[in-house]
């Protein structure tokens, strides 16, 4: 198909081959992803020696799970934050605006 920006990928977790249909412009920022998961399942083995492979992968997602939970409050923080700011100045251009008439 001409123009079909999607295909094919091998992502390698754990020492597991996933294949995944992606779009071909995603495709660094899964390599990422799996990169994230692997060291982090990495240190999880280290720290925890004799922990199945299910809880070593369950303590992975649950970190990279925080993680973004962690991002996703601090993004709304941000957002928070400038609609104070926004707020702010519309109060002080709406106090300048009575103290000029």
């Amino acid at each position: 198909m001409a123009g079909d920006n999607n295909f094919r990928i091998n992502i390698k977790i754990d020492g597991r081959n996933y294949p995944l249909q992606i779009d071909r412009n995603d495709e660094e920022k899964y390599r990422l992803a799996a990169k994230i998961v692997n060291e982090t399942v990495k240190k999880y083995r280290e720290l925890f020696r004799d922990m199945e492979s299910t809880d070593i992968l369950a303590m992975a997602a649950f970190q990279m799970a925080l993680s973004n939970a962690e991002a996703q409050q601090r993004e709304g923080d941000n957002l928070f934050m400038e609609e104070l700011r926004n707020l702010n100045d519309d109060i002080s251009d709406f106090v300048k605006d009575r103290q000029i008439k």
